[in-house]
């Protein structure tokens, strides 16, 4: 049997504050890192953390990394430490309806602007915004915005800035462990679809659930959700079945 072997590795390095750093020293007063999560689930909202710190922001937290490369109990451990770490955070949430409402896109730049808003509202607007990505989700205009919603600051597209930044980093963790305590609470009013350990993605107890139940209003009805479309056919076709029996009943009648 040939084996192939596998190239190494390369090591995960943990964040730094040289981005952050650069923008201060260029004339930033202050600088935010945002990330999101919950993009790709199939129930629940997309969330959007955003951390600003400072010149006067000290070293970040030992452990810190991405929210994906953490264990669930490491990440929740870093939760205190970044709160009291940044000069300000918070977390925005845009639901399920909404996404069906005004789609995922319009919906990420809801809840990164609620994010926005609540920074603002404890008197730490960022003057530049360090966005993970390589797109601009945040700053592009839309017809669903909300008036009283805060115009974003500048807004810097980083790839795998959650890798590279703290602020980013810490903003993924502070988003992730918030949905998925939202997703744990949904799942005892929805019990069906084991939330509490899929989080709304699409592991087979989630999918099996929708093929059982069908979509719960958590879910996201416009997408193209797996088991639930299989339920739809299984309901249309025991429709058609009955049609076509009670269409034979009736003509057997006197």
């Amino acid at each position: 049997m040939r084996h192939r072997t596998q190239p190494p590795r390369a090591p995960v390095t943990a964040p730094t504050r040289q981005l952050e750093g650069e923008l201060l020293s260029a004339g930033y007063r202050s600088v935010a890192g945002m990330d999101e999560v919950g993009r790709g689930a199939l129930a629940g909202p997309v969330s959007v953390g955003i951390v600003v710190v400072d010149v006067a922001t000290a070293a970040h937290p030992e452990g810190l990394r991405d929210s994906k490369l953490l264990r669930p109990e490491a990440r929740q451990a870093l939760v205190d430490p970044v709160r009291g770490w940044c000069r300000s955070h918070a977390v925005g949430h845009a639901s399920a309806a909404e996404i069906d409402e005004v789609g995922l896109t319009p919906a990420l730049r809801l809840a990164g602007l609620r994010a926005l808003r609540a920074v603002a509202s404890q008197g730490a607007m960022p003057d530049v915004i360090i966005l993970d990505g390589h797109h601009d989700w945040l700053s592009a205009p839309s017809l669903f915005d909300d008036p009283a919603q805060p115009e974003p600051p500048e807004v810097r597209t980083v790839i795998k800035a959650d890798l590279t930044c703290a602020a980013v980093a810490a903003a993924s963790v502070l988003a992730k462990c918030e949905r998925d305590a939202v997703m744990v609470d949904l799942a005892t009013v929805h019990p069906h679809f084991a939330w509490e350990a899929n989080k709304g993605y699409a592991a087979p107890a989630h999918i099996s659930g929708l093929r059982v139940h069908g979509p719960s209003e958590e879910h996201r009805r416009s997408w193209r959700l797996p088991g639930a479309a299989d339920q739809r056919h299984e309901t249309a076709d025991l429709a058609a079945s009955s049609a076509v029996s009670g269409q034979g009943r009736g003509k057997m009648a006197p």
